[in-house]
This record gives C-alpha cells, sequence and structure tokens, in this order.
C-alpha cells in the first residue's frame, strides 16, 4: 500500500484515535503501525474479527487489565542478567492476564470463531506462574516464606531486631541515663539501631557514633552493650538479602526459559487488543460494516468524514465504479469538494484496515490495491507555497505506480498554470486514466472538463450543491449533474464592487453564462425531483402498512368465522345427541309392547328406527365448496326440496320459489337466497306408512356420520359412573361397536377412576387412549361387546 497518501487524508489522526481505544502497550502499537491490507480475503477476515470483537462486547468485554510490555525485560532476562522485583511483578501480572484470556474466550458462549481461535494458542505456564506467585504476596511484595531457608533466616533475624530493640529500651528507660537522650526513641542508621545523645554528654556514654543530627546538638550513638546484637542482626540481614538474590536468580532463569513463548503470548494478547480497539473505535464513530466487493464498486450511502463532527458534518452519497469510472466534481470554492473527495480516500483506508464506516449498513466498497492522491489543502500555508511543478511532479509519480485496482485522487487537477493549458493537461491525465481502467476522482473548476464527461463513456458528473438564494453550500453531493462556479454571486456576497462584477459579467462569453444557468435549472430541478421522491417513498411505504393490517383482519376474520363454524357444528351434535337418547328410550318402550310371537316384526321396526338415527349423526364439517350437490335448476326446485347454502355451510328445506330465489327454512331462520348461491340435495321425501314408528325429537338430515361420545369433564367420578353407566346401556342397545369417553386430562384422577370402572363392566371389551388427533390421553375409546 502507497503511503504517501496517509498524509493528506489524515490517516495518521484515525491511528491515533485508534489506539485510544487499546488498552495494552502492544495493541497501542499496533494500531499506530497499521497499515491497510490490499488483500481481498485478508480484508474480510479482518472485518469479520471486528464484527466479533462488536458481538463480544455487546455481553462482556475481555480480561485486558494487568497486560505489560515484556519485550525489554524478556530481553534482559536472555542476557543473563537478574530482574528486579517490580520486573517480576510486570512478567506475573501479565501470565495471570494470558490465563485469564484463555480461559475467556475458551467459556465464551458467543459463536465468534476467529477471536476463538486466535486466544487457543495462548500456553499458559503453570509452574512458572505459581512460582511467581510463591515469591511475591498480592501486595507485590516478597514473600517471607519464598523459600524455606528464607523462613529460617527472616524468623531469626526478627528475634534478633526484637533482642536489640529490647536491650536499647532497656537502656533508654534506665533512669540514670535519661538526661544523655535528647528524645527515648530508638532508630537506625547505617542498617544498626542507635538510639539520639545530647552532644555534651557524648564522653559520657560510650558507644559508636554513626551519625549527627542537621544542627550538630544530637549524636546517633550505638551502645557498646549492643554492638554484638546488632552485628548478628546485619549478618542476618545480608544472608536474606542473599537467599533472596538467589530466589530472584532463579526465577529469572525460568522466565528466559520460556522467554519464545512468553513473547508469542504477548503478540496474541496486543493482536486481540487490537481486534477490540476497532470495535471500540466502530461504537464511538456509530459506524457499519461495509459490503466489500472486488469489481471496483463503490456505493456510499450517508457516508460522514469521520474526523469531522458528528452533529454538524453534511452525510454524502458517492458512487464510483459501475457504469463509469471517472468521478468529476465540480462546484464553488467552500463548497465541500475536497471534503468529498477525502471522505471516500478516508473510507477506503478504514475499510481495508478492518474498520468499520460512519455510513449506511448497506455501503458498498471495493478493496482498492493502492490508494493515491494529490490533494492540496488551500487553507494551508505549507500547501499554499506548492507550485504547479510539485503537483505535476507527484501526478507523474502516480501515473507511473497506479495500476487496474488502485484508487486516484485529484484536486484541482490541472490547476496552477495557464487555464486554458491546464485544462487541456488535465483532460489529457484523466484521459490516460480511463483508458487504463483505474478509477479516479478529481475536482475541477474548468467548463472544459465538466462538457468532456458528458461527452465521454465512463466518465460522470458530480457536484456539490450551492443555495442560490443564501449564496451558501449545503456541502451535498449531487451525482450525475455538474456544477457552477458562482463566481460572481459569491463576490458580490464577498463585498465587491457591484460595477465591476457586472463589468465582469460583460468579459465572459454568452455560452459559457448560457452554460451556468442550465446546471443551476438542472441542480434546481433534481431538487424538485428529490422532494417528490421523498412523497412517493412515504406513500409507499404507508401503504404497505394498510395492506398488512388489511391482511391481519382478513385473517382474523377467516379464522373468527371458523370458530363460529366449529361451534355451531358441535352444538348441532348435542342436539341430534340428546334427540338420538330420546329416539332411543322411545325403541325401548315400543319393544315392551310387543309379545314373543312379533320378534321380528319388532326388530325390523327397531333397524328403521336405528337408520333414521344414523343418517340425522352428524361428525366433523362438512367441506365448504361446491362439490356439495348439483346446480338448483328452476324447473326442477319444488317446495320441501332440500339445497345446501354455501354461504352458510348448512341444508336448508325450500319453502316456496319466486323467480331466481328462494325462500329457505334453515332450522328456526326463514331467509330468501339465490338459486345460484345453493346447491340441490334432494327431493323431500315422501310420507311412510302410517305404521311406521315416529320418534319423539326433531332430526335435522345430514350427509356424514360420527362416532357417539359423551363429555363428562367437571364431573366427579361418581357423578361421571353414573351418566357412563346409562350412556354404556344404550349403546349397546342400540348396537355400537365403539363410543369416545371425553374425560379431559387435568389431575387425572377422573380418568383413572372412569378406566377402574370400565374394567368390571360387563359390556366392554376393551378400552385405550385415543390418537393425538382426537384428544390423546384426555379422550378414551371404549370397544363394546
Amino acid at each position: 500500500m502507497d503511503t504517501e497518501s496517509f498524509k493528506v487524508l489524515e490517516y495518521e489522526k484515525i491511528k491515533s484515535w485508534l489506539a485510544a481505544y487499546a488498552s495494552s502497550a502492544g495493541g497501542k502499537e499496533l494500531c499506530r503501525n497499521i497499515v491497510p491490507s490490499g488483500d481481498y480475503d485478508a480484508v474480510m477476515r479482518l472485518h469479520q474479527e471486528t464484527a466479533e470483537a462488536l458481538q463480544v462486547q455487546q455481553i462482556q468485554p475481555p480480561p485486558f487489565g494487568g497486560i505489560y510490555d515484556l519485550r525489554v525485560i524478556l530481553k534482559k532476562a536472555l542476557m543473563g542478567s537478574v530482574l528486579e522485583l517490580d520486573e517480576l511483578r510486570s512478567v506475573m501480572s501479565t501470565m495471570s492476564s494470558m490465563r485469564n484470556m484463555k480461559y475467556f474466550f475458551r467459556d465464551l458462549m458467543q459463536d465468534v470463531p476467529l477471536l476463538k481461535s486466535m486466544a487457543r494458542p495462548i500456553e499458559v505456564l503453570g509452574i512458572v506462574e505459581r512460582h511467581l506467585k510463591d515469591t511475591i504476596d498480592e501486595h507485590g511484595n516478597f514473600r517471607d516464606d519464598a523459600s524455606p531457608e528464607l523462613r529460617r533466616i527472616t524468623c531469626e533475624l526478627q528475634t534478633a531486631q526484637t533482642r536489640v530493640k529490647d536491650r536499647l529500651s532497656a537502656i533508654l528507660h534506665d533512669a540514670v541515663n535519661q538526661k544523655y537522650f535528647q528524645e527515648a526513641i530508638v532508630t537506625v542508621r547505617d542498617e544498626r539501631y542507635v538510639i539520639p545523645v545530647k552532644q555534651e554528654y557524648r564522653n559520657y556514654f560510650p558507644g559508636v557514633i554513626h551519625d549527627q543530627s542537621a544542627s550538630g546538638a544530637t549524636l546517633f550513638v550505638e551502645p557498646l552493650a549492643t554492638v554484638e546484637l546488632n552485628n548478628m542482626v546485619r549478618q542476618l540481614g545480608i544472608a536474606r538479602e542473599q537467599e533472596i538474590q538467589r530466589i530472584l536468580q532463579k526465577l529469572t532463569a525460568e522466565i528466559a526459559k520460556n522467554a519464545d513463548i512468553l513473547a508469542d503470548n504477548c503478540k496474541i494478547l496486543a493482536e486481540i487488543d487490537f481486534v477490540f480497539a476497532r470495535g471500540g473505535l466502530a461504537r464511538e464513530m456509530e459506524a457499519y460494516p461495509p459490503i466489500l466487493n472486488r469489481d471496483g464498486v463503490v456505493r456510499l450511502k450517508r457516508a460522514r468524514h469521520p474526523l469531522l463532527q458528528k452533529d454538524k458534518v453534511v452525510p454524502i452519497d458517492i458512487e464510483l465504479g459501475s457504469a463509469f469510472s471517472i468521478l468529476l466534481i465540480t462546484g464553488p470554492n467552500t463548497g465541500g469538494k475536497t471534503v468529498s473527495m477525502k471522505t471516500l480516500g478516508l473510507l477506503a483506508l478504514l475499510a481495508q484496515s478492518g474498520c468499520f464506516l460512519p455510513a449506511a449498513p448497506d455501503s458498498t466498497l471495493p478493496v482498492y490495491r493502492n490508494i493515491y492522491a494529490d490533494i492540496g489543502d488551500e487553507q494551508s500555508i505549507e500547501q499554499s507555497l506548492s507550485t504547479f511543478s510539485a503537483h505535476t511532479r507527484n501526478i507523474v509519480r502516480i501515473i507511473e505506480k497506479a495500476e487496474p485496482g488502485d484508487l486516484i485522487l485529484l484536486d484541482e487537477v490541472g490547476a496552477g498554470t495557464d487555464p486554458d493549458e491546464g485544462a487541456a493537461l488535465a483532460r489529457s491525465i484523466i484521459e490516460h486514466f480511463r483508458t487504463c481502467h483505474i478509477s479516479v476522482l478529481a475536482t475541477t473548476h474548468y467548463a472544459v472538463l465538466k462538457t468532456y464527461a458528458y461527452t465521454q463513456p465512463g466518465i460522470q458528473n458530480a457536484s456539490v450543491e450551492f443555495d442560490l438564494n443564501t449564496l451558501r453550500p449545503t456541502y451535498r453531493l449531487l451525482m450525475g449533474i455538474p456544477g457552477a462556479s458562482n463566481a460572481f454571486s459569491i463576490s458580490r456576497q464577498l463585498g465587491l464592487s457591484q460595477d465591476i462584477v457586472q463589468r465582469a459579467e460583460l468579459y465572459i462569453n454568452e455560452e459559457h453564462m448560457h452554460f451556468d444557468k442550465v446546471i443551476n435549472a438542472l441542480e434546481q430541478k433534481k431538487k424538485d425531483y428529490e422532494i417528490k421522491l421523498d412523497l412517493l417513498y412515504k406513500k409507499e411505504k404507508e401503504m404497505t402498512m394498510l395492506e398488512a393490517r388489511l391482511r391481519e383482519a382478513s385473517e382474523k376474520i377467516a379464522r373468527s368465522q371458523k370458530n363460529i363454524l366449529h361451534k355451531a357444528r358441535e352444538e348441532a351434535n348435542n342436539i341430534i345427541r340428546d334427540a338420538r337418547r330420546t329416539a332411543e328410550e322411545t325403541i325401548k318402550s315400543l319393544k315392551e309392547q310387543f309379545d314373543d310371537h312379533g320378534v321380528k316384526e319388532r326388530q325390523k321396526m327397531i333397524q328403521d328406527a336405528r337408520n333414521r338415527l344414523n343418517e340425522a349423526y352428524v361428525q366433523g364439517y362438512v367441506p365448504q365448496n361446491n362439490s356439495i350437490g348439483k346446480t338448483v335448476r328452476p324447473s326442477e326446485i319444488r317446495n320441501g326440496d332440500i339445497v345446501y347454502i354455501q354461504s352458510l355451510a348448512q341444508e336448508g328445506t325450500v319453502l316456496s320459489v319466486r323467480d331466481k330465489e328462494l325462500i329457505v327454512q334453515v332450522g328456526g331462520l326463514r331467509t330468501t337466497i339465490k338459486m345460484n348461491a345453493c346447491t340441490f340435495i334432494g327431493h323431500k321425501k315422501s310420507k311412510k306408512d302410517t305404521n311406521k314408528v315416529h320418534i319423539g325429537a326433531s332430526i335435522s338430515r345430514k350427509s356424514v356420520e360420527i362416532r357417539p361420545q359423551i363429555d363428562v369433564r367437571g364431573m366427579t367420578v361418581s357423578e361421571a359412573e353414573s351418566v357412563l353407566g346409562k350412556f354404556i346401556d344404550d349403546a349397546v342397545f342400540t348396537g355400537l361397536s365403539k363410543v369416545l369417553l371425553i374425560h379431559g386430562k387435568g389431575t387425572g384422577a377422573l380418568r383413572k377412576g372412569l378406566q377402574n370402572y370400565l374394567k368390571h363392566n360387563k359390556f366392554v371389551l376393551s378400552f385405550s387412549f385415543a390418537d393425538i388427533s382426537e384428544g390423546g390421553t384426555g379422550v378414551t375409546i371404549v370397544k363394546l361387546k
């Protein structure tokens, strides 16, 4: 990747901003040294890592605390130098972070395969870490029990120190010696315990003088009586230091032995930190991942320059690389042309660094092999000193290196020399890049280039919007329309004399003036069309929502209709069931009226009654389609005929016929209906012989049969047994071989009680639970003998 463009695109500021979100020194260094990649697969992986980091950060950030840069420490250990206590503390803290990081990703429930694969190679050096913890306590101090020898020496040292202090305390509190002492305290000088003696009594108090106060009035004297005790303390202190050095040397050797592993672990921690820094930057910028492609297509939507304030920057849309590979941005100075160019260049660098973009989620960017820029900031004193030669030299360098798959940004191409020659040179440069199939975004004031873009394929005009009413730029980028320079309008606003401006307008040729007027008219029309498109979009959105509500209402009505029909059928079946029970009772009473000599006649009459009952019984539902019955013919229909009404999903009896309408009795309802809204079922049956049995119930005819059933839900076991016994008797008498017992699920007490009753009923052959479609364990199928 060419690094010359990083400065003018302010990429270094992005790197510093990114480093602020890293937690470790290694992570910050990676952020500051990042170079955008030109490899598509590598950039895709970087974006996947960033997406996984954002996913983890939403739940819980990784444990980055306590990570130190160990490179200098490891180098020192490898050279044989003994590490100091604070250096060992840094190593111990970092090793703890290595272990925490490994276990964090090992136990992480989220699906983040890339981050887990990064953390997996971390090697936990448990023995070394334990040795460090045995040597350094939680406060970072050297443990007195770091080794058995150190523990012994420390105990003896403490005992010796106590003896010295006790002896000195006895001397200080001796009444005979009170006048010799400045203060009754024990202090330390040259690592030996001493007491403060007044200068004038130095000859009266024998001992070794180790120091004196700044004023000279106090001498710090070691009494002769404690010299040997102090010598013992000093010897034990030296022995303790030697043991500590031995332990430090041993730990240093262990660290040096594992220096490569520790260095590799540190690199992994830095890389993970770098990934999460990208995630932190994305959250700060409110950024989204772009859709990457290999085709050189740019479709940035609502893109913001990341270094400008979010509440002040105007989002822009940029297209490049699909129908055209060259985009010429024109318009007045201070209108935002350069900012638009820098936005594309900087966002491309961000994307190829694995960072998300401050743009709409469906924005598209290619992965460029290189990004070149020749941009001069007119607000900068340094850039104002740039000459035409310097710009040309930079363009020459770009031409020599640029290849297909690169992006070139040219600010005010051809400026800084004679306008005619500069325009011709700019056109030639752009033409060279067009023929080489290299993507270019350039800014210009030259009208010749605006016309050139209209006449050549692969080149598109664009402009930064300028409000002629306020004479201020809006900073919006308008694709497909060249921009006018509006030099005269801006000059008037800045206070240039009206006479001078009018005279200048006379000097400009009529064709140029007409060109600017056409451009301004196009800009106004584009604004009008955008307003209309916005209204159409809102209308379309409202229509979509209305369609969804209507669809939901229709489905709700259909469900309600289905429920109503289901309840109606259940009520009809209940009526038929009661009628059947009444009929069976009638049959039973009739049976008792015949003597033994009329058995055959009695059985025939009973069977006739049963057949009529079976015809009247309903199961399930009647299919709601035109296949029931046949077309009603006016010449054949007459009073008393049975028809099927499709809208009601019920049968009815024809009461009268009027033209093409029928008056039909449906249950207790009388209605008028057109002939084409119903189908013919059958003619009214002729009356049977008067000797036939008349059932004492009103039973309506239906087209299909169902199995008899009894519902005892809500009853106690004793109540249900009584009802069930009567029901089984009737079913056996009727000749049924199978019935349904609906008892529900509940606690299961009713089911168990009734099944126990069925075991002892003499008419029951067997029983079992119904299929899941018929009620499962809430229904028992009873087979009768």
